[in-house]
C-alpha cells in the first residue's frame, strides 16, 4: 500500500493534470512527477482511487483515469471552456 503523504501528492498531480490540461495524467507521467518507478507510479494511481472518499475512479479493468470530480477524462456532453478556451469535460 502507498503511503498516504504519496497518495497525497498523487491527488494533487492527477487533479493538477486535469485542471491544466484537461487531459488526466498516465501513470508514466504520475510516476516521473512521484520520483519513483514506473510500476510504483500505478500502483500508487490504484491505491489513489481506492482510497475512501477520492471523488475518482478508473476505467474498470484499466490504468486509465476516467473521472476526477469534477472533470473527466473523457468526452461528455458537458463541454467547459475557462477564459474562453474549451478543452475540458464535466461529470
Amino acid at each position: 500500500m502507498t503511503d498516504i503523504q504519496t497518495l497525497d501528492r498523487a491527488y494533487q498531480i492527477v487533479l493538477r493534470g486535469l485542471m491544466d490540461t484537461g487531459h488526466a495524467p498516465h501513470y508514466t507521467e504520475l510516476a516521473r512527477a512521484l520520483g519513483c518507478s514506473v510500476e510504483e507510479g500505478r500502483q500508487a494511481l490504484h491505491d489513489l482511487f481506492q482510497h475512501p472518499g477520492v471523488p475518482g475512479w478508473l476505467q474498470p479493468g484499466t490504468d486509465y483515469v476516467t473521472g476526477f470530480a469534477p472533470l473527466t477524462n473523457v468526452p461528455t456532453q458537458y463541454r467547459i471552456a475557462i477564459d474562453g478556451k474549451p478543452g475540458w469535460f464535466g461529470q
